[in-house]
């Protein structure tokens, strides 16, 4: 009699030849354990480069957190070693500099919103904007009020002769207060924006800034990089507030008595004429601009999300020099600057003759160009 014996399973599989198997997967899910202790970071007290690290970024962070009052305590809180850059500047080639200095690109000519086209009728041309149009009666009254401005100063009044490097702001200065005022009231019945405006005379714009960087050459501090500080200290003549309670865009500069067109003939430096202009006009706009977007909360760390624009007319009383400026970044320090390719830019002509002379009581050869061109600054 046969006995019956258990087999285990496996063997009867491999005997048949027949495996089973399972193409299921299964997905197990490992227990996310948090961190017991907080992140290793740097020590605040340490005098490391990972320690400093955390220093700049904690007090980057702070300055972000601040509102613009106490960004702009934070910022000129400590005073130190700085650049000042003079806007009205004898350095040759100062435009060049100048450009490197605030990262701007300049731009002969002015924006197509001032470009003009040629009316058959003269040669002179014609304003662009609908909002800018003025018919012949309001130029005419513009044209006669420019000539009694000029008048006023050179012929019917007479002044003693002026100290030494005071004919500026003994002549110049109020043919221009009388030429912008004038012209401000002239022009308010077409565009009301000038009823509420007012000039802000003598104001004084200063801006601080970080370009670059400089290797201590001695010293207790010897070695150590450090960022290369600017400053623009600038007192423009004037400048035309569209509200008293906001910040102005229209400037108004007067050259400098030793800026003399005759004298730089005499010394071989003709080509310097218009670049001491350029240069005046991209460190005044720079500074007007930038601050502006200061006191909307924006600085080096903190780029501007919109531009900022502004606009400024530099003379002697007879040549005008017309500049637009628009400030795209404030991030011109060696960690902003990298891999920022936003540029400053400027607009600018060259220096345009109002008037020829003043002969016999009347005004000769007075432009209607450079004419049109001022009241289009104006009314803009």
């Amino acid at each position: 009699m046969a006995a019956r014996t258990r087999l285990p399973l496996q063997s009867l599989i491999h005997k048949n030849g027949h495996v089973f198997r399972s193409d299921r997967i299964v997905h197990t899910k490992t227990a996310i354990q948090e961190p017991v202790y907080p992140p290793i970071v740097p020590s605040l007290t340490a005098k490391s480069k990972s320690a400093k690290g955390r220093q700049i970024t904690e007090h980057l962070d702070k300055v972000r957190a601040a509102d613009v009052q106490e960004k702009l305590t934070f910022l000129t809180r400590v005073q130190r070693k700085k650049y000042v850059l003079c806007p009205q500047t004898f350095a040759l080639n100062a435009d060049k500099w100048y450009q490197h200095f605030t990262k701007t690109a300049y731009l002969p000519g002015l924006p197509e919103k001032f470009i003009v086209k040629e009316t058959k009728e003269e040669s002179a041309p014609a304003t662009p904007n609908a909002s800018s149009t003025i018919d012949e009666n309001a130029f005419a009254d513009i044209r006669s009020h420019v000539c009694h401005s000029i008048l006023q100063e050179n012929w019917y009044m007479k002044k003693r002769q002026p100290f030494l490097q005071r004919e500026q702001e003994h002549y110049v200065a109020p043919f221009l207060r009388n030429l912008v005022s004038g012209l401000t009231h002239t022009m308010a019945k077409h565009n009301s924006v000038l009823q509420l405006s007012s000039l802000d005379l003598d104001p004084q714009v200063n801006f601080y800034w970080m370009r670059g960087q400089r290797t201590v050459p001695r010293g207790h501090r010897g070695g150590r990089v450090e960022p290369i500080r600017f400053q623009i200290d600038d007192k423009p003549h004037r400048a035309k507030l569209p509200d008293p309670g906001c910040y102005g865009h229209t400037q108004f500069h007067l050259v400098p008595d030793r800026y003399r067109r005759d004298k730089m003939a005499k010394r071989n430096q003709t080509d310097q004429i218009e670049v001491n202009l350029r240069a005046n006009g991209i460190a005044s706009l720079f500074a007007w601009t930038g601050a502006q977007a200061m006191y909307q909360g924006f600085w080096n760390h903190e780029d501007v999300t919109r531009p900022f624009v502004s606009q400024a007319v530099i003379t002697d009383g007879q040549y005008f020099s017309f500049f637009c400026y628009q400030l795209n970044t404030l991030g011109l320090s060696m960690e902003t600057d990298t891999g920022n390719h936003r540029k400053n830019v400027c607009w600018g002509t060259d220096s345009m003759r109002l008037y020829e002379e003043v002969k016999d009581g009347a005004v000769v050869g007075l432009d209607n160009r450079v004419l049109k061109l001022l009241v289009q600054f104006l009314l803009n």
